[in-house]
């Protein structure tokens, strides 16, 4: 077995859907679909201002999710062109907070996007699963206390 398999055998396994958590926003239980085609994670946002605050800059936005507004600020990354699923590039805010999967925390890049028409407020793209998690993309809920493990019949 090589050195990367060996690594890559003691990773937790992530699901095709997990729920996640983005802690120092106040959000909790956000069901996230794990896209390993996307490279960057995605966040339904709409963006209130930028702040400048002790020399750095800060973006508040709003997120609509589990019928309420919340409204959050974070540190303002980047704006950057992200190419969506449809081939659209759009110039979008990143943001970069903690993002807590199962009981793996780290640090997330985030672009904050009009997610309303898509099915989850949340993508998890690979930069943040790379030499985090496998994904099982037979399962959902791998990493979600309290969701009994399901695994997809899809035909």
């Amino acid at each position: 077995m090589s050195q990367s398999a060996r690594a890559a055998a003691n990773l937790p396994s992530v699901g095709w859907r997990e729920l996640v958590d983005l802690p120092d926003l106040g959000l909790s239980g956000i069901p996230a679909k794990i896209d390993s085609g996307a490279r960057t994670s995605s966040l339904h946002g709409e963006v209130i201002e930028e702040i400048g605050r002790d020399g750095q800059s800060f973006v508040r936005f709003a997120v609509d999710w589990d019928g309420e507004r919340h409204v959050c600020e974070a540190v303002h990354v980047d704006i950057r062109g992200i190419t969506s699923s449809n081939g659209d590039t759009q110039r979008r805010y990143v943001i970069k907070t903690p993002l807590l999967i199962g009981q793996t925390q780290f640090r997330a890049e985030i672009s904050l996007a009009d997610r309303s028409e898509m099915k989850f407020p949340m993508l998890i793209g690979r930069s943040s699963l790379r030499r985090r998690f496998l994904v099982d993309s037979g399962h959902s809920w791998l990493q979600t206390p309290g969701i009994k493990s399901a695994k997809s019949h899809k035909s």
